[in-house]
């Protein structure tokens, strides 16, 4: 015999679903712009039917269905998507950081223009060459004078800037160093609060939003790699474990360094460092290396030549001698004896014996401003001191700075192209996750219709066995009375 109070039942099991269906489509709705925010569905089933009750086998044919349940609410990811956004990201994070090093590097450099160290220089091999036509001149000196300190403050200026740089791009490690660290204790607290949900039998969907949204975001910054086991995410970077359940690695600046550029070999953060420890130092030892060469050659042509002074003297050191290959372009400058007297400028190669028998100088004479305005064209061996790469071996200082410049704009070029393919391939891969995951507002629309029927529909089935039954309870029997 069947219950009578089974069609209640069955109605009801039907609201309450269709009910958590519509609280559930209201749900993505209202996350539909929330960043991570993976849609969610509740799985429905077939309730569970019942045989007609009986001592023996009961003879009413079939089994009375029992209405709808639903087991769970799960949110849909696809997780080999996921992973391909992180292995994009990683790559993103570092060219980016790549790229804006390159530009910042090009604009320390500042060429070619009309203010950059090439006319500079230009200016400075140009005064010598206007200084031989009129070596005996002050004025003509005061401009070789002039131009040589603008070389130096230029070199200085440049050299700075690429210090500052540097420090800019450690600064950057430690905040980004901090973001990471903060970022796993994030990752490790959520691991435990969502194996604490599930234990108790629930979907933790939106704690696992924010745990995923959390390894996109550490993705970009380091290259990482994800396994989900049974207490939750187990975040690794190379072979270093930094989360493991709900436990999170100390994340310091000593373990980044540590870790590059074997387990830390992509993101953000190994941007950063291969930045400073390639693109930067390697500029500074071309600067350094055209510097210490440029003084060298000067000191050692000028010491060959004669100053306005008499009795006849050699000129001395033009540039202060440079002691320390690595701060060669940052410490430069014009010696004080040129400095405070330009008569002290060498400019000529000649002596003669007067009638009195005493030795002067030939004023007039300008073979040594000649020469020194010579070394412009003249072609130099850029040991850079023991410096592994230099750029250009046996040029002329302008052909050296045109290197530079050159290497530059095609490191710039390769990475602005790395970033835009990379970008392109992270779109496309979050373009097919929010396919999967995506809210779409006019599907949920379409479903809260749908869900919104099959409430009312229920509602009115239990309206209908209601009735039935006031029926029987209220009605039956009462025949005669």
């Amino acid at each position: 015999m069947r219950s009578t109070f089974g069609g209640i039942e069955i109605s009801k099991r039907g609201i309450l679903t269709q009910q958590a269906a519509l609280t559930t489509a209201g749900h993505n709705v209202a996350n539909a712009n929330t960043p991570g925010f993976s849609r969610q569905v509740v799985k429905m089933v077939a309730a569970e039917p019942i045989e007609a009750l009986s001592l023996n086998r009961s003879t009413i044919p079939g089994q009375m269905g029992q209405g709808v349940e639903f087991t769970e609410v799960k949110r849909i990811r696809e997780a080999f998507l996921d992973k391909q956004f992180t292995n994009e990201n990683k790559s993103l994070g570092e060219w980016t950081i790549r790229q804006d090093t390159l530009e910042k590097l090009e604009a320390i450099i500042n060429e070619p223009t009309d203010t950059g160290l090439r006319q500079v220089l230009d200016n400075f091999w140009n005064s010598w060459q206007e200084l031989s036509k009129q070596p005996d001149n002050l004025e003509t000196r005061a401009v070789v004078k002039e131009s040589a300190l603008a070389v130096t403050d230029a070199f200085n200026h440049a050299a700075k800037q690429l210090k500052d740089l540097g420090a800019d791009l450690n600064d950057n490690v430690t905040v980004k160093v901090t973001q990471v660290n903060t970022t796993l204790k994030q990752i490790a607290g959520l691991n435990n609060e969502i194996f604490r949900v599930e234990g108790l039998g629930n979907n933790a969907n939106d704690l696992r939003d924010q745990r995923d949204l959390l390894v996109d975001e550490l993705s970009k910054v380091i290259n990482v790699s994800v396994q989900e086991e049974s207490g939750g995410y187990h975040v690794k970077m190379g072979n270093q474990d930094l989360v493991v359940a709900d436990t999170a690695t100390d994340f310091t600046d000593a373990t980044a360094s540590s870790a590059y550029p074997t387990d830390l070999n992509s993101g953000e953060l190994y941007g950063l460092m291969l930045s400073n420890d390639r693109y930067v130092t390697e500029y500074k030892n071309q600067l350094n290396s055209m510097v210490s060469t440029i003084v060298t050659a000067v000191n050692d042509m000028h010491k060959q030549g004669y100053t306005l002074q008499d009795p006849p003297t050699k000129g001395g050191d033009f540039f202060v001698p440079i002691t320390d290959f690595n701060t060669a372009a940052e410490t430069v400058k014009v010696s004080t004896n040129i400095t405070d007297n330009v008569e002290r400028i060498a400019a000529s190669a000649r002596t003669y014996i007067d009638a009195s028998g005493v030795e002067r100088v030939v004023k007039g004479n300008n073979e040594q401003a000649l020469k020194l305005a010579g070394i412009k064209n003249t072609k130099f061996n850029f040991d850079g001191s023991g410096v592994t790469k230099i750029i250009l071996n046996g040029g002329t200082f302008d052909e050296f700075l045109r290197a530079v410049v050159s290497e530059i704009g095609v490191q710039t070029q390769e990475a602005q192209r790395q970033v835009t393919n990379q970008k392109i391939l992270v779109d496309q891969v979050d373009a097919r996750r929010q396919s999967v995951s995506g809210v779409s507002l006019d599907e949920e629309m379409a479903d809260m219709i749908k869900y919104q029927h099959a409430y009312n529909a229920a509602a009115r089935s239990l309206t209908t066995f209601d009735e039935m039954l006031d029926k029987v309870i209220n009605s039956m029997g009462t025949v005669g009375r």
